[in-house]
């Protein structure tokens, strides 16, 4: 079962920021992964729209210039990163699942991505590129085929997995207050990667390896990593 810290080692540091991003690469994460917004044509690093919830600033995302956004302070001092700072920070050490908040981020991104594989070491097998919008999921696989796309849930679909399958996607990823057996075997039987969303306590944990989910997104990656391999 994959550890994928969840907006870094959030539980550790401030969520989605480098010092974040660095605790989880020290503790050999499988993966990490973060959120993206747009503004002036920039990609940056942050889960919400809405300034307060993460920093010391207010207003929208959106609505602020990349040179006010990196005066706020995202927790202990740190900034809102760029997605290019975090990319030359992982640098191929560790894979790397990008959730798309946003609209007009989708062409951005692959023109980074593209620059990062050819400048920062990474293979194209080690992104992920998710979101609850299955629109931007359905314009990236008509950009390129090739790249994995993973859809997110919030929910326990009628036809369970069938969604993730039309889109053509690697990977589905539940929130783990509607993950159960049934879905996890109708997944997998459609050829798709089970990842959950938000774990942190050991009982589930246990519960999740039972099912035979692939992967976990997790605040505590030491801690869960230690679970999962007392129960190997």
């Amino acid at each position: 079962m994959r550890v994928i810290a969840h907006r870094g080692a959030s539980g550790h540091e401030p969520e989605n920021t480098l010092l974040a991003i660095e605790a989880a690469l020290k503790m050999q994460v499988d993966a990490v992964e973060i959120d993206i917004h747009q503004t002036e044509g920039e990609l940056i690093v942050i889960h919400d729209r809405w300034l307060h919830k993460t920093t010391d600033g207010e207003g929208r995302v959106s609505e602020k210039p990349l040179s006010q956004l990196k005066l706020l302070d995202a927790g202990k001092g740190e900034k809102i990163p760029t997605l290019w700072e975090v990319l030359t920070l992982v640098a191929g050490r560790c894979d790397l699942n990008i959730e798309l908040k946003s609209e007009k981020t989708v062409k951005p991104l692959l023109a980074m991505l593209e620059k990062a594989m050819s400048r920062l070491g990474f293979e194209q097998s080690q992104f992920l590129l998710s979101s609850f919008n299955h629109h931007l999921l359905r314009e990236i696989k008509l950009l390129d085929m090739a790249w994995r796309i993973g859809a997110l849930t919030g929910s326990r679909p009628i036809n369970y997995a069938r969604f993730a399958e039309k889109l053509d996607a690697y990977s589905i990823h539940i929130d783990i207050d509607f993950v159960d057996e049934c879905f996890v075997n109708d997944a997998h039987e459609r050829g798709l990667k089970v990842f959950v969303y938000t774990v942190d306590y050991e009982e589930d944990i246990a519960d999740l390896h039972r099912m035979r989910v692939d992967g976990i997104f997790t605040n505590y990656p030491t801690r869960s990593m230690v679970r999962i391999a007392h129960l190997k």
